[in-house]
């Protein structure tokens, strides 16, 4: 029966088509609102609707996930056991030190443009370097900021600008039970290893610093239990052959008394066995003063140990001594004689100690990946030193885009070696008027230059006292490397480490303390109460630090920074 045909009654859509809303009305007037037929499309819509909205959630729950799992990942990490921490310091090695370096090594070793330093591949971050009365810091503040975390003035070895010491990661660590060490190429006395184990107000009180060191004037007694470097000549009494002293007072047989093995010479160094024969307490004085420069040590029958061999011997000796202990240990190496071709302007000694330093960086990070003990290394510098350019403007006119690293690499002697060879020959051959051949042939055999003007020649033979900076400029010159000072500049410095996780404190750009924070951080050390310990025996002796800088300036705490006073003089 056709629907039309139907009886009315029979009509089921008649309830479903109306319903109470078309008989609503029906009595008011109102217009019908018919609603769309749920059927199947709809609830199929609802339900791709509904799936979007859960997989969009589970994609966002995934994703925080990810980032906190990312986060954590990033987060500085240390392990909360025994742990070992090895600090490493490229006293005046700037940015452009890498440059230079980076360039003469491609060069000299036939190496592609995109060939890269050990260094190049830990950077992190960077170091602002000023202390609390320069924007120029020297190594004494640059180093307390280190070693206390604290900002001081320039000449200050771990002693603040109220003159009050202030303790360090290593006497905290020694104190915490970790062996400690300093390994360094300058004098052991000098200011960037003095300041882990010494406390002086003034940086020039070498005898007293060398006292410290072995523990003998020392508030804590010994907190050193391994040193390699140079300096011997503040360890001997006046007097003896070789000696600095101002006094007396024979440190090194103090030191042998007081428990300490020696050792002086290159078979003394041998005999260590690369740290597995070493007896701790460990003092190793190679050299009268600093070590000899890289390139100068390597060309005299390796009479001194390298940075990287007195480096792999103490991670060798304290890794043995902590084998069984519940602590590990912490040690500063410093690459020093960076710093000291920087003052000398001295390119070719610069690119030598960078990558002697470079090495001793490689060698360290190889010790790390193998050793059983959990480590990180965290390097950076002091400060930048020379005003290091790579490239210079030899000519009023607009230079060339120009730097030859080639220039450099025909050089078999440091400036400063050339120089003493100069005043020795000078001395041994009074009667002799015109050096000119002399200075021409010094200067073929220890840089590489063939080329030296007549006006070269003269300046160095008739003006002895130029010889260190005219050896240096005329190798500068001929590489096109620039310098602004003999002195420090106020440059950041880069940090490195041996793992970007571990030191994630120091990523980016920081104040020098903030290095410092990140030692005593790493290895959870109480450095403040070493610093009531020093200062309840600064009240008892006040004068254990040693007189006042000569100028007795009290800083108190307060911003000191030079200003210019109009005084501006060539």
């Amino acid at each position: 029966m056709a629907r039309d045909e139907e009886p009315l009654l029979a009509r089921r859509d008649t309830e479903a088509s109306m319903g109470q809303a078309e008989e609503d009305a029906l009595l008011t007037g109102e217009p019908v609102h018919r609603g769309p037929r749920r059927g199947w499309g709809f609830w199929r819509q609802i339900g791709v609707f509904a799936w979007a909205v859960v997989a969009t959630l589970a994609v966002i729950v995934v994703g925080v996930a990810y980032q906190k799992q990312l986060a954590d990942k990033n987060t500085t990490q240390k392990p909360t056991g025994k742990r070992n921490l090895i600090f490493m310091v490229s006293d005046g090695m700037g940015p452009t030190s890498l440059s230079l370096t980076r360039s003469y090594m491609q060069y000299a070793q036939d190496k592609p443009f995109n060939k890269q330093l050990v260094l190049d591949k830990h950077m992190i971050g960077q170091s602002r370097t000023r202390s609390s009365s320069s924007l120029v810091t020297d190594s004494a503040a640059g180093a307390t900021a280190f070693s206390c975390g604290k900002k001081s003035y320039n000449g200050a070895i771990s002693v603040l600008d109220d003159h009050s010491p202030c303790g360090t990661v290593l006497e905290a660590a020694h104190k915490a039970g970790y062996l400690t060490g300093l390994v360094v190429t300058t004098r052991l006395t000098d200011a960037t290893p003095a300041t882990f184990a010494a406390h002086v107000n003034a940086r020039d009180q070498e005898d007293e610093i060398a006292r410290q060191m072995i523990g003998v004037s020392h508030p804590l007694g010994r907190v050193v239990d391994l040193m390699l470097g140079g300096g011997r000549c503040f360890f001997l009494p006046k007097g003896t052959a070789g000696a600095c002293r101002s006094d007396n007072e024979d440190v090194v047989a103090t030191a042998k008394k007081m428990g300490w093995s020696y050792a002086s010479t290159r078979k003394d160094f041998d005999a260590l066995k690369g740290g597995k024969s070493v007896k701790l307490p460990m003092l190793g004085l190679f050299a009268t003063e600093d070590i000899p420069y890289e390139i100068d040590r390597r060309n005299e029958s390796d009479i001194y140990p390298s940075l990287d061999e007195m480096a792999r011997t103490a991670l060798t000796a304290l890794s043995e001594a902590t084998k069984d202990s519940e602590q590990g240990f912490f040690l500063m190496i410093e690459g020093s004689r960076i710093d000291h071709a920087g003052h000398a302007n001295d390119p070719s000694a610069q690119v030598h100690e960078v990558l002697a330093y470079d090495k001793a960086f490689s060698s360290v990070l190889d010790f790390l990946e193998k050793d059983s003990t959990p480590g990180v290394m965290v390097a950076t510098s002091d400060h930048e030193t020379g005003g290091l350019a790579t490239a210079r403007q030899l000519r009023p006119t607009y230079p060339d885009y120009l730097w030859y690293p080639d220039a450099l690499a025909n050089a078999t002697s440091s400036c400063e070696r050339l120089t003493r060879r100069y005043y020795e020959y000078r001395e041994a051959h009074p009667e002799i008027k015109n050096l000119t051949d002399y200075v021409a042939e010094s200067l073929r055999k220890g840089l590489g230059i063939y080329d030296a003007t007549p006006a070269e020649l003269e300046i160095l033979v008739n003006n002895p006292d130029y010889a260190p900076y005219g050896y240096a400029d005329m190798i500068s010159r001929r590489s096109q490397t620039g310098w602004s000072t003999h002195g420090h500049s106020a440059a950041d410095v880069n940090i490195y480490s041996s793992c970007s996780h571990t030191a994630k404190a120091l990523q980016g750009n920081h104040e020098n303390t903030e290095v410092g924070a990140f030692l005593r951080e790493y290895l959870d050390l109480d450095v403040d109460a070493i610093t009531k310990q020093l200062r309840g025996h600064s009240v008892l002796k006040p004068s254990w630090m040693g007189p006042l800088p000569a100028e007795g300036v009290r800083l108190d705490g307060q911003s000191h920074v030079e200003k210019y006073h109009g005084n501006f003089k060539y």
